[in-house]
């Protein structure tokens, strides 16, 4: 039996130095707790010994995951295993002999992606995995402003757990997206695989044995990359630019999952694993949502993500709470960190992503199937717009490489939207004399070599400043969720060379397609 006890942190003050203070999977005397606490309520739900377990019937209840769900050690341990691997057997993503990247935060979902892909691989394992692995950790100690000696013990300690997983893992600080090239944000075409294309990787793998060859002679190659103040500076000028948390959180998740994807393609990688739980991803939902990201809700929280080409990302730990990955972690001596991030210690209304965590969290405290209806109804979510995959490179956004969702019909929400914030922003005549109204056609047509909207520099009437006439033309290369980041940052400069190198390059091809539009051919003529 279970019971479930509420009060108030004071009120349960008591009872949080018998259970361990701060803690959130707690395994003590043969009771297991799981407290969720916040700065008005503690709750606390405790399953007795007396509990059998649903699966076997036999053993006594270790861990309750859901209302009725009570497992015991070893059937707790065989779901959670099961979990992982049926999701990528049922998926058929990643192919047999692939070589699979696993991002590695020291998180503790990843950490647990990472325990589960080294017990998959092993030799005595149960319908073993047939990948290839990898790890790649992303220093960002840089826009923490932390020390090199900081950053060095972190990084020392969490190569002593890549190394003994015997996998080839890399270790890379943040600094490095300064020197990325321009092909980042201008993914490969992804080639159509016929039907029978995994048996026939199957079958290949078979005759070919394993590779563990090819681990042990990367593993040598390993050494920890120096990092110069010069661009540590850089980065921090970069993030510094951004006038909110919300913008900085954005701009950094960006440029990870750059650097992330250039990792995967120059160390030939295929598939790039992460490790976002299913708590994870009804934040990231909901924090999509509000920034404007609803069209590309089916790459941010799906299984797979095909919108860089060549490098598909995968989340194999998106079934898995994160009440049930402190768990699994806990039971079974799975290691990880607590690394701070940028919104370490600030309130919840720091950030639009802090406060949805904030949200979702403390309603799933109260309401524990929460998270699963968030999660089950992302995923019955698609977008119109088109698929990723499909779309060239010039109707991409620059930043999150995913399809244009601004190229809209006239009267659409999003250009009511933006012309109600250009008229918002339309200067004021200084005489009392009245000034006849723009047409609605030169609403965001500012781009005459003369000044904005074709005026001298200083005009009546101007809509948009001088110093924000490059951040227009930057624009016109992202979604809408990417604009409103842009629109945050100070000066569009401190963005990455490739970034801005790109853009100048799509630029010209738009110039110089419109020269030549008179001589192209369309579609309609192509299947004359």
């Amino acid at each position: 039996m279970w019971f479930r006890l509420q009060g108030t942190t004071r009120h349960a003050a008591v009872l949080l130095r018998l259970l361990m203070q701060h803690a959130r999977g707690v395994h003590l005397e043969g009771v297991v707790c799981w407290a969720l606490s916040s700065l008005e309520t503690c709750h606390f739900v405790i399953v007795s010994v007396l509990k059998k377990c649903v699966k076997c019937k036999e053993e006594l209840a270790a861990v309750l995951i859901r209302a009725g769900d009570a497992y015991c050690r070893s059937c707790f341990r065989e779901s959670f295993i099961h979990k992982f691997r049926a999701m990528l057997g049922k998926t058929r993503v990643i192919f047999p002999g692939e070589k699979v990247l696993l991002a590695v935060s020291g998180g503790p979902s990843s950490c647990s992606m990472l325990s589960q892909v080294q017990e998959g691989v092993s030799q005595n394992a149960h319908k073993k995995l047939r990948f290839v692995p990898g790890i790649v950790y992303i220093e960002e100690g840089g826009t923490l402003g932390q020390s090199k000696e900081l950053r060095r013990k972190t990084t020392s300690e969490l190569c002593e757990m890549f190394r003994s997983t015997g996998f080839p893992f890399y270790i890379l600080p943040l600094e490095q997206v300064l020197d990325l090239p321009g092909s980042v944000v201008a993914p490969s075409s992804l080639s159509d695989q016929p039907s029978s294309a995994y048996k026939t990787a199957v079958d290949h793998f078979l005759q070919s044995g394993s590779s563990a060859g090819v681990m042990a002679e990367e593993q040598k190659d390993v050494s920890l990359p120096a990092v110069q103040e010069s661009q540590t500076q850089l980065l921090q000028q970069l993030l510094g630019s951004a006038k909110t948390l919300t913008a900085k959180q954005d701009l950094l998740s960006a440029l990870r999952q750059h650097l992330l994807v250039h990792t995967a393609r120059t160390k030939g990688y295929s598939k790039l694993m992460l490790g976002d739980s299913c708590t994870r991803l009804a934040v990231k939902l909901f924090t999509s949502i509000s920034l404007g990201r609803g069209a590309q809700l089916a790459q941010d929280t799906g299984f797979s993500d095909c919108r860089y080409g060549d490098v598909i990302a995968v989340r194999p730990m998106r079934e898995y709470s994160a009440k049930e990955i402190a768990y699994y972690n806990h039971m079974f001596k799975v290691p990880s960190f607590v690394i701070p991030s940028l919104d370490t210690k600030t309130p919840d209304k720091a950030s639009i992503q802090r406060l949805t965590e904030s949200f979702v969290t403390k309603l799933q405290a109260d309401f524990p199937s929460t998270v699963s209806t968030i999660y089950r109804t992302g995923e019955k979510l698609q977008t119109a717009c088109r698929s990723s995959s499909a779309a060239e490179d010039i109707d991409r956004c620059l930043l999150c490489v995913c399809s244009l969702d601004t190229v809209v019909e006239e009267a659409s929400a999003l250009q009511a939207t933006l012309i109600s914030e250009q008229l918002s922003q339309t200067k004021a005549p200084q005489t009392s004399v009245a000034v006849k109204s723009e047409p609605a056609a030169a609403v965001g047509q500012c781009c005459s070599s003369e000044g904005p909207c074709g005026r001298t520099e200083g005009a009546v009437g101007c809509y948009i400043s001088p110093k924000e006439h490059e951040v227009t033309k930057l624009r016109k290369l992202l979604c809408y969720s990417c604009q409103r980041t842009i629109r945050d940052m100070s000066s569009v400069h401190h963005l990455p060379h490739y970034v801005l190198s790109e853009a100048q390059r799509r630029q010209n091809r738009s110039v110089m397609k419109k020269q030549i539009s008179e001589f192209l051919l369309d579609d309609a003529d192509e299947n004359d």
